[in-house]
């Protein structure tokens, strides 16, 4: 029961439902306003909430498994294509693809499908693209490969956060079982559940920038060891390492050893 005896019930982020009974006590610009006020108080609880989720990698997964089971899909492929960059250079996310049908296809194909024609932007229809019947789009050898790797049904949908270009493939096993309806709706939380995570996005995207020796001193210094011991580690001398530790430093954008550390170590460089 709100302040002004009516009650409000909640569905929905979205959705405020008052009780038509008391509905009348409002009238014009009052009504308009309490249903406003009550609607943007769900949003920010939502908005709370999803950002809570999605917390870590693993928040990820599940939030896209759970999309995945909720529109009847078998698959789900979160991918960013860099701008201006060789569509072999797409970066897989988060994906509950096997491995073997992700180096079979290959990322020039998944980013292929990605921005073809029948990827969708937000507001716009989505469509599926069913792979028996996509040979003049993907071509024939393509077209049966995806049919055999279990992904016969396929729906692209382009996601806009922020800058970053990132599709996300919904699949499945047989034509048909996605439910097309449902899917304006699962691209709109894929947007907003993503928006409101960019330390995730920012780490999951991020290249390895660093050497080979670079990454293997920051290891060292995260573990401990004293710039003198990582020498001995790496049979080199002490200000060979700390000129690979400057220079990883000043790759990762960061200020001193400790940033740079905590950057490789949430990003999966080291």
């Amino acid at each position: 029961m709100g302040t002004s005896g009516v009650r409000v019930a909640f569905f929905r982020p979205s959705e405020v439902i008052f009780d038509p009974v008391q509905a009348p006590a409002f009238s014009g610009l009052k009504w308009i306003l309490a249903k406003y006020r009550m609607t943007a108080l769900a949003a920010r609880n939502e908005q709370t909430t999803v950002a809570a989720r999605l917390a870590s990698r693993s928040d990820l997964t599940a939030f896209f498994m759970n999309m995945t089971d909720e529109i009847g899909a078998d698959g789900y492929m979160l991918v960013a294509i860099p701008q201006d960059q060789d569509r072999d250079n797409l970066q897989i996310i988060a994906s509950n693809w096997i491995y073997d049908a992700i180096q079979i296809a290959g990322h020039a194909l998944i980013a292929g499908l990605a921005q073809s024609p029948f990827a969708s932007a937000p507001g716009v229809r989505p469509q599926s693209l069913i792979a028996a019947q996509a040979p003049a789009v993907l071509g024939g050898e393509e077209a049966r490969l995806l049919d055999v790797l279990g992904h016969a049904e396929i729906f692209a949908l382009r996601l806009h956060v922020g800058r970053q270009r990132l599709f996300v493939l919904f699949s499945a096993a047989e034509a048909g079982r996605i439910d097309p309806a449902a899917m304006p709706r699962t691209q709109l939380e894929c947007c907003y559940a993503l928006s409101q995570a960019p330390a995730i996005l920012a780490a999951a995207t991020m290249r390895d920038p660093l050497s080979d020796r670079e990454r293997e001193c920051l290891f060292w210094v995260s573990e401990g060891k004293t710039t003198d011991e990582v020498a001995l580690i790496l049979g080199v001398s002490s200000n060979t390492v700390n000129s690979y530790i400057t220079h990883a430093i000043q790759k990762l954008s960061a200020s001193n050893r400790a940033m740079a550390i905590a950057t490789a170590i949430r990003s999966g460089i080291i």
